[in-house]
Parts: structure tokens; C-alpha cells; sequence
């Protein structure tokens, strides 16, 4: 069973929120994305006006089919706009080439998924290696694993961990490039209110030691209180946004 990981100082209470400065890395204005044409249309994000800082965190709210997940599609470069402008630093991935686009992916961005997507025949360390093979300047599979208290189980198998452990592993394979940008799509959805702590936990300690932006897609309103800004979608655009004087660490979370 999971045990809560012992957090930095940093998150030993509710840490205050540091005000953006400088130049978002993400630039959004009039952002458009439509699916199909004629009657077959779907609009899912209409026109989105965001702007997204290095080291926040980021908690983007709204019912299914508000435009949350095309969004970090979007941001992630999985997908591209219809219209509208969407820059990371002097980057603009409305009109970056496939080329371009993979190594912005394989580069800059860490994803989180519901689903641990792990090979079953590796271990921990080895799907964590799969990054670190690819990765321009990545941490080491073992220090990516103890940032997420994994270190003793390096050598298991997916089989042979928890749901919350795989997660876990799952977002050292995501950090282990050092991203700049770590994008997760209801990372807690498939586990337990205990184990989700955990996770929460290690998404927490990645974005206040590595300085990472992180953007987490949630149903959990709960989840709110862990973040500097708190972006509620509705019918494809942002219908409104909340900033928090304070981060509230995962453990102290009313579940």
C-alpha cells in the first residue's frame, strides 16, 4: 500500500503564492479549435484569452466537454489550433511544422495521463529510461524515481506496484527530461482518495523543485486549493478565473 511521501519544507504548510513575472511561456488569444464541418461541427475551444507562467500551478476546471482536455492538447502540441494565436516562449505552435512539433514534445513537455500507459515487461527504472534515452539534457532514471519516493523499486515491474506506485512512475518518466512544461490530464482519476494524495504529492514537489509549470485537468473541485490559479472552462472558452493567496498542500486537502 502507498504510504504518503514526506514532503519538502517548502509544502510543510501552505506556501504563498509568488505573483507571475516577466514573459508567460504561453501566450493564448482568440485561441479556436473545431472538429468535422457542416452539420458534423463541433467547436470545442472558442476563442480561449490565456496567458500561462514558469513555476505555476495550474488547475483547470469545467464539466466534460468544456474544452479543458483540447486545451492541454493544444499547449502539449498533440493537436493544433483552427484559429486563433497560441505561442510558447517565441515559439508559435499554430504554424510549427510536424518537425517542430516533435521536438517541442520531445523537449519541452511532460504528460500525465489517467491511464499509466506503462510497458509491462519493464521495470520502473527501464520505462523511465525510455525518456532519458531521448531527452536533449534529462536527470537520471534513479534521481527522477526518488523525486517521487521510488527509489527502492526501481526493479519492479509495473505488475508488482500499486496503482498509485505506477502513477508515480509514470510522472518520473514524464520529469525525467527536465520538462518546462508538465501538462496532466486527471492524474488521480483512476485511483483512491488516499493514493491520490500520494500523487498529488509528487506533482506538488516536481513543480516547486523543478520550477516547472504544471497544468492538471480535474472533475475534483477540492483539487483547487493546491494551485496558484484556478481556470474554469464552460462551453469551450475560460468563464472565469480564480487566484489563490496561498497554496494548500496536498495532505490538507478536504476530501
Amino acid at each position: 500500500m502507498d504510504k504518503p511521501m514526506s514532503a519538502p519544507p517548502r509544502s510543510a504548510g501552505p506556501s504563498r503564492r509568488v505573483p507571475p513575472a516577466g514573459q508567460p511561456l504561453f501566450r493564448v488569444r482568440g485561441l479556436t479549435k473545431v472538429y468535422g464541418s457542416g452539420e458534423a461541427e463541433v467547436k470545442a475551444l472558442t476563442g480561449v484569452d490565456l496567458d500561462l507562467y514558469r513555476g505555476e500551478l495550474v488547475v483547470l476546471l469545467g464539466p466534460s466537454g468544456s474544452g479543458k482536455t483540447t486545451l492541454l492538447n493544444n499547449l502539449g502540441g498533440l493537436d493544433v489550433p483552427t484559429a486563433g494565436e497560441l505561442l510558447y516562449e517565441n515559439l508559435d505552435l499554430t504554424s510549427a511544422d510536424e518537425v517542430a512539433l516533435t521536438r517541442y514534445r520531445r523537449d519541452t513537455v511532460g504528460f500525465i495521463f489517467q491511464f499509466y500507459n506503462l510497458i509491462p515487461s519493464l521495470t520502473a527504472r527501464e520505462n523511465v529510461e525510455l525518456i532519458t534515452e531521448i531527452a536533449e539534457d534529462p536527470m537520471s532514471a534513479e534521481l527522477a524515481l526518488d523525486m517521487v519516493h521510488l527509489g527502492p523499486r526501481q526493479h519492479h515491474f509495473p505488475a508488482q506496484l500499486s496503482g498509485g506506485e505506477q502513477q508515480r512512475v509514470a510522472i518520473a518518466r514524464a520529469i525525467a527530461k527536465r520538462p518546462k512544461v508538465l501538462l496532466c490530464d486527471e492524474p488521480t482519476g483512476a485511483l483512491d482518495v488516499k493514493t491520490g494524495i500520494v500523487v498529488l504529492e509528487a506533482i506538488q514537489r516536481v513543480n516547486q523543485e523543478l520550477g516547472t509549470l504544471t497544468v492538471i485537468i480535474t472533475h475534483n473541485a477540492i483539487m483547487a486549493d493546491m494551485a496558484d490559479r484556478v481556470i474554469h472552462f464552460s462551453d469551450g472558452r475560460v468563464h472565469h478565473l480564480r487566484t489563490n493567496e496561498t497554496r494548500a498542500p496536498a495532505t490538507s486537502l478536504n476530501w
